[in-house]
Formats: structure tokens, sequence, C-alpha cells
């Protein structure tokens, strides 16, 4: 899969960004300082200003990319769901069996995301702890249905719809498959939330990951 990923562009929406950060060096450093300033200091108090001050450019530079802090979170957003998207094709491709194969799809978008030394502009572990803290934000706006038209929530659908034909490869009878696949995909990173922060009102900890739940879940629910 690494190998493949070397050769693969993840694609975003164009319209999320004014020019294309992966098209210049500068680009690529203000996705790879954005992401640790976010997870250093939270979305709220994140600014270009202070992304400015951090990567020794001007302010300006960084509208050329992207005309908000909105629209580069949505950016981080769809990169995050685009790669776990070529995760789930490639790490599915080959196997047979319904059920193994919708528990590897469980397993790669439940479980502690690792760096991918390939990317090596993006940590992916630390983008994974952005996603868990602040992907809510990408949608909970006044503008989620205009911005739904756009196509920016995409990449996240069809990874929710790739699990859907999975669950219904495996019961074909189950009634409400969507429900289903966008409540595990949701519900992970609400999961890993509550381990990490809420830990009394969750079973997962470091004993019981995540992926446990899931795919104990799954087994008794649908029932193969």
């Amino acid at each position: 899969m690494n190998t493949v990923l070397t050769h693969i562009k993840i694609q975003v929406n164009e319209k999320i960004y004014v020019k294309d950060p992966e098209t210049s060096t500068l680009g690529k450093k203000i996705i790879q300082e954005s992401i640790l300033l976010i997870e250093a200091i939270g979305f709220e108090d994140f600014t270009f200003k202070k992304l400015g001050e951090r990567i020794g450019s001007n302010e300006s530079s960084i509208y050329r990319y992207f005309e908000s802090k909105h629209k580069l979170l949505l950016y981080l957003s769809s990169w995050y769901w685009g790669w776990m998207e070529y995760r789930l094709v490639f790490s599915t491709n080959n196997i047979k069996s319904p059920l193994e194969k919708l528990k590897k799809a469980i397993t790669i978008v439940t479980e502690k995301i690792e760096d991918d030394s390939l990317t090596l502009h993006i940590n992916e572990s630390i983008l994974n702890k952005i996603i868990i803290s602040e992907f809510n934000k990408t949608f909970l706006t006044k503008e989620v249905d205009q911005e739904n038209k756009e196509g920016y929530f995409l990449v996240y659908k069809r990874v929710i719809n790739r699990i859907v034909e999975m669950i219904e490869e495996v019961n074909p009878k189950y009634k409400f498959t969507k429900s289903f696949a966008s409540s595990i995909v949701e519900g992970a990173i609400h999961q890993h939330f509550l381990k990490d922060h809420l830990t009394t009102i969750t079973n997962c900890n470091q004993n019981t990951s995540v992926t446990d739940f899931y795919i104990d879940l799954i087994e008794k629910t649908l029932n193969p």
C-alpha cells in the first residue's frame, strides 16, 4: 500500500482552496505547520497570523491558499478522509470473505492512527487527533447545506458508503446500513475522544480498544 500511495495524490475538492497547497513548498509548509499548531492550541485559538509567525511568512501569503481558517480545516479533513479511503481500498481489495473484509474496514476507520512516513509534510497521527477533536466543526455550521452541495463532504460520504456496501454484502437483509455505517465512523471519533478525556463514560481504554468495541458490535448486530 505504501508503494502505491507514493504515486497517488490525495484529491481535495478544488473549491475548498484558492491555490492547491500541494503545488509549492510554501503550501506544503502551511499544511504541515497548521496541523501542528491546531493540535497544540486548538482550532478556536488558531489564526493565520499565528501560523504566519510560525512559518516565518506574511499572513497575506496564507490567504493566497485559503480564504479562511474554516476552509483550511475543511482541506485537512478532506485530505484525511481521502487518505482513509485509499487505505480502505487497498487493504480490503483482495479479501474474499464479506465479514472479514468488513472487519478490516472497521479496523481501519476505528484504530489508533500511526504516522505514515511517506507523506513527509503531513503527520497523520497528529491529524487524526485534530479530526477527533475538531471534525464536527467542519459541518456544524450555517453553511453546511451549501457546502454539501459544493461537494465539500463528498470524500467523507464515500468512505461511509464503502462501508455501507460491505455491510450489505455481510447481511443483505439488514435495514439500517447507512445509519449503521455513519454511526460507526462518527462514533469511533467520539469514542476516541471519550477514551482520552471522559474516561468514565466509555468502556474503551488501554485494554479494550475502540476497534474491539466496533468489531463486537458488527458481529452481534449483523449476525451473518
